[in-house]
């Protein structure tokens, strides 16, 4: 895992805000989380996620790391 594998990400993810995804997020210890959400900022490390609960119309943030994804614990597919 180089620097500029990191930066692909950062830059894929970057182009893409304000878009709908659907995030495979692996928790381990077999627990794996299905939502789908709208990509709100990204950071030089992490990238924000916005998921509203449509049974409350809460909305909810959730931060993921770059090298989460690299390291494919989290998939994302865009809508």
């Amino acid at each position: 895992m180089s620097q500029s594998d990191i930066n692909k990400v950062r830059r894929s993810v970057g182009m893409n805000i304000g878009s709908k995804v659907k995030i495979r997020a692996n928790r381990g210890r077999h627990k794996i989380d299905i939502t789908e959400g709208t990509i709100s900022k990204t950071y030089p490390s992490i990238f924000l996620v916005e998921i509203v609960n449509d049974l409350d119309a809460t909305t909810q943030t959730v931060s993921y790391s770059y090298t989460d994804v690299l390291t494919k614990d989290v998939q994302m597919q865009l809508l």
